[in-house]
């Protein structure tokens, strides 16, 4: 569907998606959502005994209700919920999801996966229909750095390495995590020109490419 000047001039909505259990009062997804006005959090429900179809619905209702252009903001199994709703929606590139910061991503395809998560498997391998990054940290205990990048290959998203901060939670100490926000910066960049624009997505793929200084970074 086509998108009109007045829409694409509109200031995006940013949607946190969390994971298992939710996030608490440390995690930085709620202290975004505290400290910034354009963001606010998808209640999923079902935060300890999560299911798929009951998790994508509910993506699905909160973007539908949004204002558009929207940026989610997802981590841990909140990434795979994301990948499930690309995967059955019928978006055209980049709306109304205009772009996504997926952080350390769950792996709910492993042998030894919890049976929270076993609903989420297998993970949709199909590229994602907007803009993303994939931020993932080297001793995360509930993904591989390479599995996460394998991740992020198949979903067509740039790949950051964020090195060893555990899950990139309240327990790694990040705080109000300001490098997310610059990754945050980037997504919002990458999702539409300075006019509102469209962007192509190989234009959007160079944007999210562009190297920084403080992590290691994998072009795909």
């Amino acid at each position: 569907m086509a998108r009109s000047a007045f829409e694409l001039s509109v200031q995006p909505t940013i949607l946190t998606v969390p994971g298992l259990g939710g996030s608490g009062p440390s995690h930085w997804q709620t202290l975004w959502e505290r400290n910034r006005p354009d963001t606010a959090r998808i209640e999923l429900g079902m935060w300890d005994r999560p299911h798929r179809n009951s998790w994508v619905t509910k993506i699905d209702q909160a973007v539908s209700a949004a204002r558009a252009p929207v940026i989610l903001v997802a981590h841990s199994l909140g990434c795979a919920a994301v990948a499930w709703w690309a995967s059955l929606s019928p978006q055209p590139y980049g709306w109304p999801v205009a772009g996504a910061l997926l952080v350390a991503p769950a792996d709910v395809d492993r042998v030894d996966v919890a049976s929270e998560l076993a609903t989420f498997a297998p993970v949709p391998k199909q590229p994602l229909p907007f803009p993303s990054i994939v931020v993932a940290s080297t001793d995360d205990p509930w993904v591989t750095i390479e599995r996460a990048h394998s991740l992020a290959v198949e979903w067509g998203s740039h790949f950051v390495d964020y090195g060893p901060h555990g899950h990139i939670n309240a327990a790694s100490g990040l705080g109000y995590w300001p490098e997310g926000l610059d990754l945050l910066s980037r997504v919002l960049e990458a999702s539409a020109g300075p006019h509102g624009e469209a962007r192509s997505p190989g234009d959007a793929r160079a944007i999210l490419a562009q190297p920084r200084a403080t992590h290691h970074e994998v072009r795909i």
